[in-house]
């Protein structure tokens, strides 16, 4: 019988970052609490992981846009999942700042993030991406 092995939360977080390539200045905590991996930070993981995305738009109206995104891991596959999919939304109650007026690109975004962090098992640790947060 195999034994399973378990992690704390820290020990499971210090190695997502090693694995992912992911250093200090690709992280920080939010004022509310949450840990976020910055834009870059998620373009790194797309790049150390060989993540491949496709993006198809499901709502495109003025104020309101969702796209969903499948991503799947084409290379080290032993690590999280090997596909994904997940939804990003925008709008101008969602969003803050001049992102309102890009709802396309933050959409893509928010879904990019979403399937990304989901895929590598950040997720499920409770780390978000940058582009999910609002001003609430």
């Amino acid at each position: 019988m195999s034994e399973i092995k378990t992690e704390t939360k820290k020990e499971t977080l210090a190695r997502l970052f090693k694995q992912n390539g992911l250093v200090k200045e690709d992280v920080y905590k939010d004022k509310r609490g949450f840990v976020i991996i910055t834009r870059t930070g998620i373009d790194k993981i797309i790049s150390n992981r060989g993540i491949q995305l496709e993006y198809e738009p499901i709502v495109m109206e003025r104020d309101w846009v969702v796209m969903r995104c499948t991503a799947q891991m084409v290379k080290d596959k032993n690590i999280g999942m090997n596909k994904t999919e997940t939804f990003g939304e925008a709008s101008n109650e969602n969003t803050m700042g001049l992102a309102g007026k890009f709802p396309v690109a933050m959409a893509e975004k928010r879904a990019k993030s979403r399937a990304v962090l989901m895929l590598t098992g950040f997720y499920e640790q409770g780390i978000y991406g940058q582009d999910e947060m609002t001003d609430e």
